[in-house]
């Protein structure tokens, strides 16, 4: 091999390297990915159950239940629609009803129902993602300064 064939070799081993390296990033954060959505857009997309997504919204009054252990069913609505919800853990300080409150997780086949594996609590729109609070301003449920409208 002549000298330029050894330089063409190693640059053409060298990206075939970063290629390689490249599509796997792309692969890895394509099956990370959690799509965000309102209870009002779970009704109408066609979401398959175990698809891993981002739920956001308010958590309903009178909805929140303990059951055994540290399991809790909720409900998340943004005026529009609601979407039953339930967790096992410690819930974060907090929640509680009538609060804004990001969950991710996939939704159950057996019981119809969103089952979360991490809950975010916010206080405030501040706090809350822009897209959640905006939407629940339109709807005329979230009011600048003074919370939910009932």
């Amino acid at each position: 091999m002549t000298r330029k064939q050894k330089r063409l070799t190693i640059i053409a081993g060298g990206m075939s390297f970063i290629i390689a390296a490249v599509l796997l990033v792309m692969f890895a954060f394509s099956q990370s990915v959690a799509y965000f959505y309102m209870p009002a857009d779970i009704a109408t997309t066609d979401i398959a159950p175990g698809t891993r997504i981002r739920l956001g919204g308010l958590v309903a009054e009178g909805s929140v239940k303990r059951g055994g252990g540290s399991t809790v069913s909720f409900t998340v609505t943004d005026g529009s629609g609601s979407v039953p919800v339930s967790y096992t853990g410690i819930l974060p300080d907090l929640f509680r009803e009538g609060q804004g409150v990001v969950t991710e997780g996939a939704f159950d086949a057996a019981t119809h129902s969103f089952v979360a594996d991490t809950v975010l609590a916010k206080h405030d729109e501040n706090y809350m993602p822009k897209e959640v609070a905006d939407r629940l301003k339109e709807q005329g449920v979230w009011k600048e300064g003074e919370g939910i409208s009932q």
